[in-house]
């Protein structure tokens, strides 16, 4: 048996129809970057999240460098953010002209812990040459940072909150959606998201004003508002949305709850099965999870791996490498194992098939090969 990964594949042929039309409007009207489904998205994204705007883009790393860029940040400015998620969460930070603090991670839900993070601030401050400046929690594998906590944390500090919600898109948190717990959220429709697109394409979201029509110009090179496309007030980025993006995506977000509750089915079943055999995701109380990764931890990681392969049944490593070891980020000179909690769980930590379409024989398939060779 072969087991895809994320079966995009199903994806498609259970909408194709649908997603084919999508497309072919496009092709007929020949709009093919900002063209009237991109401002449809937008509404619709917005309404979803349940916030005043959503700006479409062209990544999920151009997500979060557009809010950034409107903070005119320096290199002695400070941002703090996880070293256990996927590099651009620390990349924007530094393509926005700041300097990336590391604060470790919860050992239960893999995000930034807030008491860390209140004593990383304390010890920026400290120092006296860095400034902090804002925030980057990282909403991992599908449920949100725990925000009750960090925002009175930035409250305190007079910090900026920008939700990395990549991973999460639209979770439930306490009757909140993720994209709306900062001053600005931002989210990726790389094609393996949950709601993803057939090529690269993000958005930020916001209730301020303000801050979405910088951003509005900062998308299109700075452009500015007189209707001269040559009149650019700032420098800014090509960060537009591709139309057929956003006309997959206008139909892709019509099943997404749908997808999201049969996601929820498959990891209630995983759980139930590998509940004694490996460590299974922990989701805190009053919060769901959209699943964008199915991440387990045991001690025999590398075992377990190599005897699913055998089976044809596929997993992955998010993540091996903490940010702050990378070779790009060695210049901020983090001494070994000064976040140990980061350390460890990337020695440990694997995920499993994850998607709408596996079947209960499947995840029993799955789930009989890792407790086969596990230990927790």
């Amino acid at each position: 048996m072969s087991i895809p990964f994320i079966d995009l594949k199903s994806q498609y042929q259970s909408s194709k129809e649908n997603i084919d039309s999508a497309i072919q409007r496009v092709l007929d009207h020949g709009q093919y970057i900002m063209g009237p489904e991109v401002a449809e998205l937008e509404s619709k994204l917005a309404t979803h999240v349940g916030v005043k705007h959503a700006l479409a883009c062209s990544s999920g790393t151009d997500a979060l460098v557009l809010p950034l860029m409107t903070k005119h940040l320096k290199r002695t400015d400070a941002i703090f953010t996880s070293p256990f998620t996927f590099f651009a969460s620390a990349e924007a930070i530094s393509l926005a002209g700041a300097t990336p603090v590391f604060v470790d991670i919860d050992p239960k839900t893999y995000n930034l812990d807030p008491v860390k993070l209140e004593e990383a601030i304390q010890t920026v401050l400290a120092s006296g040459t860095l400034t902090p400046k804002g925030i980057i929690p990282v909403d991992l594998f599908g449920i949100a940072a725990d925000y009750d906590k960090i925002s009175p944390i930035a409250d305190k500090y007079e910090l900026f909150v920008l939700e990395d919600a990549a991973q999460s898109f639209a979770a439930n948190y306490h009757g909140r959606k993720t994209g709306s717990l900062g001053d600005a959220g931002a989210t990726s429709f790389y094609p393996a998201k949950p709601l993803g697109c057939y090529g690269d394409g993000g958005a930020v979201f916001t209730n301020d004003s303000d801050l979405h029509a910088e951003m509005v110009s900062l998308r299109v090179h700075g452009q500015g508002t007189t209707g001269d496309k040559y009149d650019n007030i700032r420098v800014g980025l090509n960060a537009r949305m591709d139309t057929i993006q956003a006309a997959i995506l206008l139909e892709k977000l019509k099943f997404y709850d749908h997808e999201i509750a049969l996601r929820n089915q498959v990891a209630n079943k995983y759980n139930e099965l590998l509940k004694n055999a490996v460590v299974t995701p922990f989701i805190p109380e009053g919060q769901s999870s959209v699943w964008a990764q199915y991440s387990v931890q045991a001690s025999n990681r590398d075992t377990i791996r190599q005897a699913l392969d055998e089976k044809g049944i596929p997993t992955a490593v998010f993540y091996p490498t903490p940010i702050h070891r990378s070779t790009a980020y060695r210049h901020l000179g983090y001494p070994t194992n000064c976040f140990p909690i980061s350390e460890q769980v990337s020695t440990r930590i694997f995920s499993l098939p994850m998607h709408p379409y596996l079947s209960d024989e499947q995840i029993e398939t799955i789930a009989t090969a890792v407790i086969s060779v596990a230990h927790p």
